[in-house]
């Protein structure tokens, strides 16, 4: 099987074209960073509209370095929910008038099974029933997978996802956009000393996520509650890194304490890992010295798989193809989880 797969559920557009559901023989990424770095944030009205410029030389480029045309196609995979509504609407727009003009199948694909899909790709000997973990800008939730096309939740942010967290403490210590690796550049190698940050667990069961406190508690530490601490940007650099480490830890914390809470509840063994988050060498060094200590299994895509990408959608769409769940050219893009 011949998919493309198109994915513009937020700030990035991409398409890939992949073969079996895994290899990828093209996968090209226009990222939105330089229009919303002044922001600190995606903004949605400016992604929805960088969307329609750059969504037809994406996939013309992806086609090209694939060296396949639409005729050599199976079908067309796009990213059909959650996401920003205005973002959603140019990829599954493009991709329903692709797959009425080629005469395709379309398959609409979930942004966040895609992302879990990005572990099954990179890995063949990954198999469910499994925990997966999606953390990103959008989206910190726990799933139990019990096949590749369904997931059931288990907990999710009440709040910030924590690659949101990432992002609003990067801009309070000045250290710019996208905010996870920002943090997690200048907070490698160092020791948070005497800062310590709270952990937000939600009682002693739950499986649910909240990083708005920590947040708020690095900005008092920075800052003062009256304001009456330095400008944003102004910490002398040590400190800053301090500060950057210890919110780093904090949240790296909850999460590994969160899938051990899952796969202990669930008696599952494997865990999947995937979304931009997922990318922080921090929170791979301590899952992975978790599951050696406790005796499970942990799966990463690679960190180019990590962030919004269309190899997950056209994978994920391939599944879905050999399920015989090809979708009617009038889906919806559906901007929220479940709707």
């Amino acid at each position: 099987m011949l998919l493309l797969g198109i994915e513009t559920s937020c700030d990035e557009t991409a398409a890939a074209v992949v073969t079996e559901g895994r290899r990828a023989l093209a996968s090209v990424v226009t990222s939105q960073v330089p229009l919303h770095r002044k922001f600190g944030g995606v903004v949605p009205e400016i992604a929805s509209r960088a969307h329609l410029d750059a969504i037809l030389p994406v996939v013309k480029e992806t086609l090209a370095r694939a060296g396949v045309e639409p005729d050599a196609l199976d079908a067309v995979a796009v990213t059909v929910r959650p996401g920003l509504i205005g973002s959603l609407l140019v990829g599954v727009s493009f991709a329903q008038a692709l797959a009425l003009l080629w005469e395709k199948p379309l398959l609409a694909v979930d942004h966040l099974l895609a992302h879990i899909e990005a572990c099954f790709f990179t890995d063949a000997d990954l198999e469910p029933p499994l925990v997966a973990l999606v953390v990103s800008g959008g989206h910190t939730s726990l799933y139990r997978v019990e096949q590749r096309t369904q997931a059931t939740l288990l907990g999710a942010t009440t709040d910030d996802a924590a690659g949101e967290a990432f992002d609003k403490v990067a801009s309070i210590l000045g250290l710019g956009y996208p905010g996870g690796p920002a943090i997690e550049r200048v907070a490698k190698g160092v020791e948070p000393g005497t800062i310590r940050f709270p952990r937000t667990l939600l009682g002693d069961d739950s499986l649910d996520f909240s990083f708005s406190g920590i947040k708020t508690a690095v900005l008092y530490h920075c800052f003062g509650q009256d304001a009456s601490g330095p400008g944003r940007g102004e910490l002398p650099p040590e400190e800053q890194a301090r500060v950057a480490a210890a919110f780093q830890e904090a949240v790296v914390e909850v999460l590994v304490e969160k899938c051990r809470r899952a796969l202990k509840q669930t008696g599952l063994r494997r865990l999947a890992v995937s979304g931009g988050v997922a990318a922080n060498g921090r929170l791979r060094q301590e899952l992975r010295h978790s599951a050696q200590e406790e005796g499970w299994t942990v799966a990463f895509p690679p960190k180019e798989l990590c962030t919004d990408n269309a190899v997950m959608v056209a994978a994920l769409g391939t599944e879905l193809l050999r399920r015989g769940a090809a979708t009617d050219l009038e889906v919806a893009a559906k901007g929220e989880v479940g709707q």
